[in-house]
């Protein structure tokens, strides 16, 4: 082999001394661990075992009662309230702030993507005062209005936990969608609205005929990139709420690291993230697919 075709590794050489001991021996480990229990390899027993827990999926629990509904449903959960409201909300937000005569339309953004840029620990912590009684505003508003049964603290009860996380990780993600949106939007040309309003085309079919088709790419990317921070949020749920009370709050991410930091079941934990891992790849393929298809 020739000095010019040995160049490209030579300068691939320091990445790949990174990746294999911390990213690729790490990948092939846990996929190993996960078909193996006390030293014997068991074959798929441990995800039998893992998928029929209570702590993955409670079917006697869900619907009919309050959570805990198992770590699994609560990451599906989260992602049908989490990915439909931050999509639209950010969307809303966009087309309401793009014009800059809307006065402290760059305040507000400012305010909204605050979420963004806030380490998520300390995301975790204002989840956690914003539905503590007596300090956090939203019981406040709920004994203003009179409702009894949501003037508490939410992390502190089943029936509110998850939701008080999901409600939270809202003001936290969309301030990414609203971005996303923001510069979809800026990019269109002008010339296209000015036509349809030769057109005789009304607002709301200039926002389905023009703006909508021409956001694809960008909905695309922010509904994939949702997805998969709904399916590996972990650490505003470890600070607003442990998981608890109970494990009503429980995600994915966070069961991996009881097995694994807790009970120390380190092959019940392999499982869990090699699921994790398959869970994220579907919408990771499907965002490759779809862009490339736009």
């Amino acid at each position: 082999m020739s000095r010019r075709n040995l160049t490209p590794l030579f300068f691939l050489l320091p990445a790949i001394l990174f990746l294999v001991p911390f990213v690729i021996y790490p990948v092939f480990k846990t996929i190993y661990l996960s078909f193996f229990l006390e030293g014997k390899f068991v074959g798929l027993e441990n995800y039998k075992e893992v998928l029929l827990s209570k702590d993955i999926i409670n079917l006697d629990r869900f619907p009919k009662d309050s959570p805990p509904w198992g770590a699994l449903i609560h990451n599906a959960v989260w992602i049908a309230i989490h990915l439909p409201t931050t999509v639209f909300l950010g969307l809303g937000l966009a087309i309401l702030l793009r014009k800059r005569e809307v006065f402290g339309s760059s305040i507000i953004k400012s305010i909204i993507f605050l979420g963004m840029v806030i380490p998520m620990i300390v995301g975790g912590l204002i989840i956690r005062f914003l539905f503590e009684r007596g300090a956090g505003i939203i019981p406040t508003i709920f004994e203003k209005l009179g409702i009894k049964s949501l003037e508490i603290t939410w992390t502190a009860y089943p029936q509110t936990a998850l939701f008080a996380v999901i409600l939270g990780s809202i003001w936290i993600w969309t301030g990414f969608s609203m971005l996303m949106y923001s510069a979809g939007l800026a990019s269109i040309p002008r010339d296209y609205y000015e036509a349809a309003l030769i057109d005789g085309a009304t607002k709301f079919q200039m926002f389905r005929y023009v703006t909508w088709p021409l956001l694809k790419p960008i909905t695309v990317v922010v509904v994939a990139m949702t997805l998969l921070w709904d399916l590996k949020i972990f650490d505003i749920v470890y600070v607003a709420t442990g998981g608890g009370p109970g494990g009503a709050s429980m995600v994915l991410a966070l069961q991996m690291w009881d097995y694994f930091a807790r009970a120390l079941n380190y092959n019940y934990a392999a499982v869990v993230a090699v699921l994790l891992t398959l869970l994220t790849i579907i919408p990771a393929t499907w965002l490759i697919k779809r862009r490339g298809s736009l």
